[in-house]
């Protein structure tokens, strides 16, 4: 039987852990608050129609179009799901069904490397290299114009940034798979590709389409690196290797200086972006639902 002074500390904890999840609930209230209680009348003074698919930015002028903004998000984001979800996936593949020990031993650590690396110094590394290199390239290739900052080497440089959530959410999903699966496979003459391919990596559809999603939330949510390499034009994106701007990047560069309804039209645009990351989470919960009823 459990005496008092357990029953009191399991009492004492379950208080402590209710707390703490009423805490973030709150703080997630609270930051919807904020946003819509200051974003929403700025773009119903705007206009709706105006505000997102206007093709201009002017706050000297009081005009506010972020189309140019969100398209620029979609594609950045796009390319990065190119570049990454490939790489990302057929390295869980090779890490989880091919790689042996000694081999993961020094990928899993660079792995859990690439996630820490702060996104500062990922755009010290697009600046200084990946668009360099793309410069290059434009130049040696005729008839292609374009520059260095650009929608390619922010979506490369993205992508690279992606990978450490794509390959670990992926892995685990493949490691869950049960091993009779696999010894299935085999017993009806499959060859071992043939096996992880055709049969481990359909039953983790579920966990890989997850980390796809997640890899889709850090790539949307990215700022600093994006900063720096996206050539950061306030304009309709024109090509590849044309820069753009990003929602993030406009609400980082001109919130420190902003006021009134410039101010307010990029809480606004946080709104927005606010609302992309609820649609990529509710498809998140939507996937994982899927899972744990399959």
């Amino acid at each position: 039987m459990k005496t008092t002074a357990s029953r009191t500390r399991e009492w004492f904890m379950q208080g402590v852990f209710t707390v703490c999840a009423c805490v973030s609930i709150l703080a997630v209230a609270l930051i919807c608050i904020f946003l819509f209680a200051n974003g929403m009348p700025a773009i119903f003074e705007i206009g709706p129609v105006n505000f997102l698919l206007g093709t201009t930015w002017k706050p000297s002028n009081d005009i506010y179009g972020i189309l140019p903004f969100i398209l620029g998000s979609i594609y950045v984001t796009a390319g990065s799901l190119v570049v990454g979800v490939p790489i990302g996936l057929l390295t869980a593949v090779y890490m989880s069904r091919f790689a042996s020990r000694r081999v993961n031993r020094v990928l899993l650590p660079a792995v859990q490397l690439l996630a820490g690396i702060p996104s500062v110094v990922y755009g010290f590394f697009g600046v200084m290299v990946l668009a360099p290199a793309v410069e290059q390239f434009i130049r040696n290739t005729p008839g292609l114009q374009g520059k260095g900052l650009s929608m390619f080497t922010a979506s490369v440089l993205l992508g690279i940034m992606i990978l450490p959530t794509i390959i670990t959410v992926s892995k685990t999903s493949l490691d869950a798979v049960p091993d009779s699966y696999y010894e299935g496979s085999l017993a009806l003459g499959a060859t071992h590709e043939r096996s992880v391919f055709c049969v481990i990596l359909p039953a983790a559809k579920s966990g890989v389409m997850s980390a796809v999603i997640l890899g889709i939330g850090r790539a949307v949510g990215e700022t600093m690196a994006v900063v720096m390499v996206a050539g950061n034009q306030p304009r309709m994106p024109k090509g590849l290797f044309e820069g753009l701007r990003t929602m993030t990047s406009n609400i980082v560069m001109e919130m420190g200086y902003a006021a009134d309804l410039h101010r307010e039209a990029l809480i606004a645009t946080g709104v927005v972006l606010f609302v992309f990351i609820l649609i990529i989470n509710l498809c998140f919960s939507l996937v994982k639902g899927g899972s744990d009823h399959a």
